[in-house]
This record gives C-alpha cells, structure tokens and sequence, in this order.
C-alpha cells in the first residue's frame, strides 16, 4: 500500500468553528440554487437482470493467479452442494453479496442454491427489534415477540427442503431454522453479519441455544464473536467489482445521473449512501453538513431506500426529510433497491463519501467507497474499523462534530483526500473483494470433504 504523506489532520473531537490551528474562511453565504429538475420516473421500473459475471471476467482485476487457486481449491469440493437462507432477496448488503457469490460458486461446481424465508409485518417487526437490540440497542423481550419468530420460523422450516450438503443461515431472523437439522444430513453454519460485541443479553440469551446447536458459526469481524461452544470463522464481507453498483462507467453516464437528480459537479458533493435507517445515523449526517458549510461550500446527498426486512424505513425517511427542512443544497433520494447504477454514478460524482453509523454490521457502503478511490468518512463502529485505518485508508469519527471537522478538513486539503482515496482502494483489492470470499466458502467445504 502507497505510503502517506507526512500530514496529520487535527482532531476530530476539536468542532470546527474553535479549532485554532487553522485559520477559518468567513463563513459563507451561499447563493440559492435553481430549481431542480425533477428526476424522470425511468428508473421507478426495474431493469431487465444483468448477466452475472464469469470467474474470467475478474482476471484483469485480481490476475491470473488468483483465479487459478479458486480453481485448485474446487477440485476437491466440486459436486458439493450449498444453501444460502436470509430474510430478504433485495436491499442490503447480504442480499447483493449473494447475488454474487452463488453463480460463481456454481460455476466452481459448487451447486449453490438460495432460498429467501417469509413471514408477516408483525414478523419482521420483531426480528428488526431483534437487530437493533443485538447492536446494543434497548429492548423489551416479550414472549409474544418469542412466539411470533418461532411461528414463522417454523413455517419455513415446514416450506423448505434442506436436501443440500452444507446450510448456511444469515443473521437471527431465519436463525430457528436449525431445528430442521435432525432431518438431515448437512453441516449447519449460521453466517452472522452483525455486530454482537455488546448484544442486549435477552435477545442474546433467547438466540444463543439457537446459534449453539449450529456446526459453526461465521462472523464479519473479529470483534464480533461470542464465546460458543462451535468453531467460529472470520469472513470479511465483499463487494463485486463488476456489479453494476461497482463497475467503472463513463463520465457521460455519471454527468446524465447528476442531472437527472439535480446534483451540481461543479461544486464540491458529500455524500451518504444507505438504508433510512437511525442505526445509520442520515440525521446526524445532515447536521454534521450544516455544520462543514459554514466554512466550506458543499452539497448533502444521501441516498438510499428500504429493505424488505425493515418497517422502519419511511418514519426514519420522514425524520431525515424535516431535519433537512427546505435546504437547498441537501438532496434526498429515496431509490428503489434496482438503482444500482444510480448509486454508483452518484458515488463517482463524490468529493467525499460517508458513512456515519453509530452501530454497523460491516458496513459494505464504505467498501464501495472505497473502492471507487474516494476519501472516505465514517463511524468508528463494527467492521468499519478493519476497512477504515484512521488516516491511511480513511477518516474515523465518533460525533457528528468530527464528522464535520473532517468534511471540512478534507475538502481543503485535496492532496492528503486523494492519497486517501488511493489507499483505500488497494485495501479492498487486497482484502474485501468477492474473489477473496469465493476462496474463504472453498476453503470452508474442503474442510468437511
């Protein structure tokens, strides 16, 4: 990884309008902007589905070599069979990596199948509560709540068939499902791509005897694990380079989605890219942005939309909508999970990206930031500390007084920005592409051959 310059930003903890290391520009009174052109309703209709890619289309990314131990490694495991199981088959971050990561898997001749369970309003209610609670949120554990997830995951459990070699369970919603594991003859793993450093110890205690009757157990970071009675695996989560939500694209295209959703490129654009969602904190991203425009001339975008899985989207939506109030020069855009193209071409028209949650699985957003060589701004939670080294490959912040401070200090200190930016994108190339996780699952079978 190229070497940083020897330049140290101040403090995040220090607000922007007291720090006295620098001298402050006047703050500015911005000129009102021209109505916005109202983005065209093309993109409210889904796509016609891009053909995934071949294992080949990755050697001019990560090389020959790297394909041909994916290769090696399925020697020994082809004609084993695999089955994905989450809660959800579009929006968030575990859904587009299993869009990705099951065709390559067959193509390696591990027959990969993914099945996505069902359940009510009330079901995914209490499993959202569930989440937020395992990120250390308060919460009530009700035996009504107890009783509606094992409804529904028994329902499922009674729906699918488990006729695979190896079952891979995502995350608590479906996690009851281990009880459809005397029935069969497979490896059970439960893949958990949240944080459970500091889980609420109701939710956790009515999960664990779940979790603990699993082969093993996978988690995104180190610091996620619990002590369990069943190997435990780290599996950094990844993005695919040639998604449409990665790939490179023409200036053309990026110029065309500015102007569809009235983005100015000629001014400086901030931008944050995830579910509505309090855990990602999109308010204190809007008051971290009036805050940085005070001294430097910048756009908000924030840009995002729901999950199946989340019920919460739209009051949290509706929060963000009030604290941006009439600001001309915050854009709020509520996209279909489909727009994949639209985010990345709104991410490449960034100066600056961030990623301001206060509890985060992984937070694969500041992948693909990164990815796309921008500087890159975020909470100092979850997985985002393995992605971000303060500094090297980015900026952590702890408040939105620093997520601020570093808005401002980036956006005058261009240099130190785009080394930034440089770094972060060797990191993903060495460490969280969709090749490296491909090799993790070989590596995984082979184990149980």
């Amino acid at each position: 990884m190229e070497p940083l310059k020897q330049q140290s930003p101040e403090s995040e903890q220090a607000a922007p309008e007291l720090s006295p290391h620098q001298p402050m520009a006047s703050p500015q009174v911005l000129p009102l902007q021209p109505e916005r052109r109202k983005a065209p309703r093309t993109w409210e209709t889904p796509p016609a589905p891009v053909p995934p890619p071949h294992l080949d289309d990755y050697q001019s990314i990560v090389g020959p070599a790297v394909l041909d131990e994916l290769r090696f490694l399925a020697r020994e495991v082809k004609a084993r069979t695999l089955k994905m199981v989450n809660s959800t088959a579009v929006g968030g971050g575990v859904a587009e990596m299993l869009n990705r990561l099951v065709p390559l898997l067959s193509e390696l001749d591990v027959t990969t199948h993914w099945d996505v369970i069902t359940g009510g309003n009330d079901f995914f209610e209490v499993t959202k509560a569930f989440h937020n609670a395992l990120h250390g949120s308060d919460y009530e554990l009700t035996r009504h709540a107890q009783e509606i997830f094992l409804m529904y995951n028994e329902q499922n459990r009674q729906r699918m068939q488990f006729s695979e070699d190896v079952v891979v369970i995502h995350d608590p919603q479906p996690a009851a499902l281990i009880r459809a594991r005397a029935e069969t003859q497979a490896r059970w793993v439960w893949r958990c791509h949240i944080d459970l450093s500091n889980p609420h110890p109701q939710v956790w205690g009515f999960l664990r005897p779940f979790v603990e009757q699993y082969d093993a157990a996978i988690f995104s970071s180190q610091s996620f694990a619990r002590q369990l009675p069943i190997p435990q695996y780290l599996f950094y989560p990844c993005i695919d380079p040639l998604s449409e939500k990665n790939k490179e694209l023409d200036d053309s295209l990026v110029q065309k989605v500015c102007d569809e959703f009235g983005v100015d490129r000629s001014r400086p654009i901030v931008t944050q890219v995830s579910r509505f969602d309090r855990l990602k904190d999109p308010v204190g991203v809007v008051q971290a942005f009036k805050l940085a425009r005070k001294y430097v001339d910048c756009q908000l975008v924030l840009a995002g939309g729901g999950a199946s899985d989340d019920p919460e989207g739209a009051l949290v939506l509706k929060e963000v909508r009030e604290a941006a109030g009439n600001d001309p020069d915050i854009v709020i855009l509520d996209l279909p999970p489909w727009c994949a193209l639209e985010i990345n071409a709104l991410q490449r028209a960034s100066t600056l990206i961030v990623q301001k949650s206060i509890k985060e699985g992984f937070g694969l957003t500041v992948t693909e930031a990164l990815w796309k060589g921008k500087p890159t701004i975020a909470g100092a939670v979850g997985g985002i500390p393995n992605q971000i080294i303060h500094k090297l490959t980015g900026m952590l912040v702890h408040s939105v007084e620093g997520c601020a401070y570093q808005i401002r200090y980036l956006l005058t200190h261009p240099e130190f920005a785009a080394q930034l930016g440089r770094n972060g994108r060797e990191h993903v190339k060495e460490n969280f592409l969709i090749t490296t996780n491909v090799r993790r699952w070989l590596l995984l079978l082979r184990r149980w051959v």
